[in-house]
């Protein structure tokens, strides 16, 4: 089943000069189970591409599908809803409330949604990716690979349907980086969910079921090129 679907989807920006073709009409779909990478050189529209995809920007033409409904049909209440309970995001900037701790981070999400906290699935979450022990500590008493690895967890706490992770590893260690895409390819492929992310680090490719390139906005899929 398709979660996302791009339908000659562009995007242009102005700045007051000439016209900046950030992604250029783009075709595909990225199914439940598929983990996808997007690579590229720095801007060439990766994040761009990313944030289409979240609907946090509208396209300047073409069609986005989040499960098989189109993004432009929605309210924005709709929209926000969607993005809260079936979308989860990883940035380069960890994004963390810098008033909540490493636990409240979490029970703040389950409180907005109007849910218990399932204290075990927590646990057992904080403990796998090493931020249990920090717990109660705040984002400005963590290192940046701590917070990065608090926001991965975040990200991936409501079991979204789609994840969209702009480079998750950045701040990570090669060990806790293989470790990390090792989680996002099991949670992938076991829950049926579909993982989207933007990397430098070709390393990470083989975890990858697809992966596509982007240059100057141009998207294409790589085929055998990174399964060797």
């Amino acid at each position: 089943m398709s979660v996302v679907k791009f339908e000659q989807v562009s995007k242009d920006y102005s700045d007051g000069v000439e016209v900046i073709h950030a992604l250029q009409p783009a075709t595909f779909e990225i199914n439940q189970g598929e983990l996808v990478a997007v690579i590229g050189p720095s801007g060439s529209g990766k994040s761009t591409m990313l944030t289409l995809m979240g609907g946090l920007q509208e396209p300047t033409g073409g069609k986005i599908y989040f499960q098989d409904k189109d993004f432009a049909t929605m309210s924005k209440k709709e929209q926000i809803k969607m993005r809260f309970t079936n979308i989860g995001f990883i940035l380069q900037a960890s994004n963390l409330v810098p008033y909540l701790s490493v636990q409240d981070q979490f029970l703040f999400l389950d409180k907005y949604a109007g849910k218990t906290t399932n204290n075990k699935k927590l646990a057992e979450l904080m403990d796998y990716m090493d931020i249990k022990k920090r717990k109660d500590l705040y984002p400005s008493e963590l290192s940046g690979g701590e917070r990065q690895r608090v926001a991965i967890a975040r990200a991936i706490y409501n079991e979204p349907s789609l994840i969209l992770a702009d480079e998750p590893t950045a701040s990570l260690d090669t060990q806790k980086a293989m470790k990390v895409v090792a989680l996002l390819q099991k949670l992938t492929h076991e829950s049926n969910r579909a993982t989207v992310m933007v990397t430098h680090d070709e390393r990470l490719i083989d975890y990858c079921d697809r992966v596509f390139r982007i240059i100057d906005g141009k998207l294409s899929e790589v085929t055998n090129e990174y399964k060797d």
